[in-house]
C-alpha cells in the first residue's frame, strides 16, 4: 500500500482465515520502507507526465514494487510462504466523474520480479459501474473488526465508515496529513510529532471558515477526493492567510476534526443518529494521524456531544491496516467474491475488482 502522504511503502505478511464466514487475520510481518528523495519527486510528478513517461513510470514503479516484496521476503524468511500479492500502487488519477482512476504499479512487472501471482488495480470495476472506486477499504472492516460503529482512517487524506446495522456507508472527508506534513515542512521536519507545534498555535477563524466552505464539504455522499485537491485547492488556500506555521497547523488540525465530526452525522443520516448518554459508540481510528495526540484530542471534544468515543488499537492496525485490507482483497478477488460495496461507492451494483496476474509457472 501507498497512501497520498507519500511516507513509504507499507508491506504486511497477513494470513487470513475464514471460518464459515468469520474471518480472522494474524500480521505475521510488517515493514514500511521509506520512499528515496528520487522516488517521492518521481510520484509526485507523475500526473503531469505525458503518456509514453507515465507508462514507462508505471512499469518501472511495478519492478520497484516487486523488488521491495522480494527483499521483504529475503528480511523475513518468507520464502513459499506468500500465496498471492495484493497491490494497490500509488494513487496518480482520481477521476470518478470521466470514468476512471489511476494507480502507478504494473502488475505484471510485479508478478514478473517475484514469480508470485499478483492482484492489482482493485478500484477500476467500481469506476468502471458508476462508482466513486473509493473508499474500498470498508469491506474489509465489515470482515474483520466486527463490533465497530466507525471508523476513521488518517492519512494523507481522511477518510471515515459508518456501520449501521451492517450495512455501511463511507467517503473521504479532507485531506489530513498530506497538507499537515507539508506545514510542518515548512520548519524542516517531516510532520508534526504528536501535534506539538499545532498545540502551540492559534486557531485563526477567517482560514477555517474558509476551509469549512469549500464546496466539496456540502456535497451528499458518495464521494472521493484525489490527492490533488489537498495540494492544489487545500494547501494554497492556507498559504494564502500567510500564517506561522504553529497556527497553520493549529487551525487546519481543527478544520480535520470538525469535519470528520461532521461526517459522522452525514454518514448516519436518515439512520438513528448516536446521541450522548446512549449506548456508547466506539471509532476506531487509524492511519498516521492517529499518533497526533493533539488532533485526537481535538476530535474526542467534537464527538463527545456525539456519544462516540475514539479507540485507537495496537500500533501495527493503526500502521498497517489499509495493507491488511488491500490482503484481504486480494483473497476475496482470488476468491471471485465482492471486493467493493456499491453502499459505499454509489456503483450500480456491488462488485469484483482486481485484476489478476499469474507469477507462477505452469
Amino acid at each position: 500500500m501507498s497512501g497520498s502522504s507519500m511516507d513509504g511503502l507499507d508491506i504486511a505478511f497477513v494470513e487470513l482465515d475464514d471460518s464459515g464466514g468469520t474471518w480472522q487475520y494474524e500480521v505475521r510481518a510488517s515493514s514500511c520502507v521509506p520512499y528515496s528523495n528520487e522516488w517521492v519527486g518521481k510520484l509526485k510528478q507523475a500526473p503531469a507526465l505525458g503518456a509514453y513517461a507515465y507508462l514507462q513510470l508505471h512499469a518501472e514503479y511495478g519492478r520497484y514494487l516487486g523488488q521491495q516484496v522480494n527483499s521483504f521476503i529475503d528480511e523475513h524468511h518468507l520464502h513459499h510462504q506468500v500465496q498471492l500479492v495484493a497491490s494497490h500502487g500509488h494513487t496518480a488519477f482520481h477521476a470518478p466523474g470521466d470514468g476512471f482512476t489511476a494507480q502507478l504499479g504494473d502488475g505484471a512487472a510485479i508478478a514478473a520480479v517475484t514469480g508470485i501471482n499478483v492482484v492489482s488495480d482493485l478500484r477500476s470495476m467500481d469506476v468502471a459501474l458508476g462508482g466513486q472506486g473509493a473508499p474500498i477499504v470498508p469491506v474489509g472492516e465489515m470482515l474483520l473488526w466486527k463490533g465497530v460503529d466507525y471508523f476513521a482512517n488518517f492519512g494523507g487524506i481522511a477518510n471515515i465508515s459508518a456501520r449501521q446495522a451492517e450495512v455501511f456507508t463511507a467517503f473521504d472527508v479532507c485531506p489530513a496529513n498530506s497538507v499537515l506534513n507539508t506545514l510542518a515542512q515548512l520548519k524542516g521536519l517531516l510532520y508534526d510529532d504528536n501535534g506539538s507545534l499545532a498545540r502551540n498555535g492559534t486557531i485563526h477563524q477567517p482560514l477555517l471558515h474558509a476551509l469549512n466552505g469549500l464546496p466539496y464539504y456540502a456535497a451528499p455522499y458518495p464521494k472521493s477526493l484525489a490527492n490533488t485537491f489537498g495540494s492544489g485547492v487545500v494547501y494554497p488556500l492556507v498559504q494564502s492567510y500567510a500564517l506561522p506555521v504553529q497556527d497553520a497547523l493549529c487551525t487546519y488540525v481543527e478544520h480535520i476534526a470538525q469535519q470528520v465530526s461532521a461526517a459522522v452525522g452525514l454518514a448516519t443520516q436518515g439512520t438513528e443518529q448516536p446521541v450522548a448518554g446512549g449506548l456508547p459508540k466506539k471509532m476506531l481510528v487509524t492511519g498516521g494521524g492517529a499518533f497526533n495526540g493533539y488532533l485526537m484530542g481535538r476530535l474526542a471534544e467534537y464527538l463527545a456531544p456525539l456519544g462516540v468515543g475514539i479507540e485507537i488499537p495496537a500500533a501495527e492496525t493503526v500502521q498497517y491496516k489499509e495493507a491488511i485490507v488491500m490482503a484481504l482483497l486480494g483473497v476475496l478477488r482470488w476468491r471471485e467474491e465482492n471486493t467493493v460495496l456499491a453502499s459505499v461507492t454509489g456503483a450500480s451494483r456491488n462488485s469484483i475488482g482486481g485484476a489478476v496476474w499469474i507469477g507462477q509457472e505452469a
